[in-house]
């Protein structure tokens, strides 16, 4: 007698980045959202390794690079080849003159207790930034517009590490394709990798494929619609990813939870999502999700309806004096924005 048997697929393990080299397919993120400590997050990034992760995303700004570092320097000296562990660290906003880009830099190596980096990111294209725990409503007064020629001095000074080795990809965070488009023109050194928000409800189709076609892998953050995300990145108005009807008949259908049907699709899509979680069984599930039982194409195409162009990260403690909203931060027009919006000169010929 014969028994039909369910086929079992296994999804990539990693994605080839356009230099060639490989990365994993999912991530464990660092950024405690204002909720987590530095112990607290470097115990999960522990218990991550452990279970089996082996792509970390770190960031200057999250606090922690020193917690991490250790719990590196312990997974490697353990018997973790260094060579299979992909950690990415990021500049952050007050270090964007080329002297403080590089010294942030040889900090998070230090910190990190790693000889180089697999990838740097610009975390934002501005020099504008926030204390940490900041208001909504709270404005750096120094805060600009993003002015192309400034940008590109930190990226050029962020290519010398690559020169040097202690760099293996840069990357860009929070751009858009006009941005992208100025960069690419003027980069010695092309970003492998674009770090932007995506989740189901918020799938940003015109900026995945431009990074697509330009050989640009896309590393989402927020993947689960950032349920954890501080009280300034709030708004009345968001929707819930894990609430969306197809998001939950989906997952009925994998007998999974609907945050972990976030991560099939962002894995069967092509980007590569970098959840975070203090809590052993969730980031244990999390990875298992993403390595078995994909979605299936007509899945995937029903999860193309979720989309509602919902950006939780507006990012609106990084507007500078003139701008008229969040918006201005995110070229919505096509164009970037000068220092009385949309229209108006170029912050790099409109000086104030």
């Amino acid at each position: 007698m014969t028994h039909d048997m369910p086929t079992v697929t296994t999804a990539p393990a990693h994605r080839t980045l356009a230099g060639g080299a490989s990365m994993p397919v999912v991530g464990m993120g660092t950024f405690g959202s204002d909720r987590y400590g530095a112990d607290d997050v470097a115990r999960a990034v522990r218990g991550a390794i452990a279970a089996g992760y082996r792509l970390i995303d770190c960031a200057a700004v999250y606090g922690n690079e020193p917690e991490v570092g250790a719990v590196l320097s312990e997974a490697i000296d353990g018997g973790v080849p260094r060579a299979e562990l992909f950690v990415m660290s990021k500049v952050w906003n007050d270090s964007h003159a080329p002297e403080a880009a590089i010294a942030s830099v040889r900090r998070s190596l230090r910190d990190l207790r790693l000889d180089y980096l697999d990838a740097v990111f610009v975390h934002w294209p501005f020099p504008n930034h926030h204390a940490p725990h900041a208001d909504p409503d709270a404005r750096d007064p120094d805060a600009r517009p993003y002015v192309h020629a400034d940008f590109m001095a930190t990226w050029h000074a962020l290519e010398t590490l690559v020169d040097e080795g202690v760099v293996r990809h840069l990357g860009t965070s929070n751009v858009t394709i006009p941005k992208l488009d100025l960069i690419l023109r003027d980069a010695r050194i092309v970003p492998a990798l674009n770090e932007m928000e995506l989740h189901p409800c918020f799938q940003q189709p015109e900026l995945f494929r431009y990074c697509v076609d330009h050989g640009i892998q896309p590393v989402g953050y927020s993947p689960l619609g950032s349920p954890s995300r501080p009280e300034r990145d709030r708004t009345p108005d968001d929707v819930v990813d894990v609430e969306h009807p197809v998001v939950r008949e989906v997952a009925a259908a994998h007998g999974v939870h609907p945050a972990l049907v976030c991560l099939k699709w962002a894995v069967a899509r092509g980007q590569i999502p970098i959840p975070f979680s203090v809590k052993e069984e969730q980031y244990r599930a999390n990875l298992q999700a993403v390595l078995e039982d994909p979605l299936t194409p007509e899945e995937i195409d029903r999860m193309r309806s979720v989309d509602r162009n919902d950006r939780l990260i507006k990012g609106q403690v990084f507007l500078w004096p003139g701008a008229d909203s969040w918006r201005d931060l995110w070229d919505v027009d096509g164009t970037i924005p000068g220092w009385d919006g949309y229209g108006s000169p170029s912050a790099a010929t409109a000086a104030r």
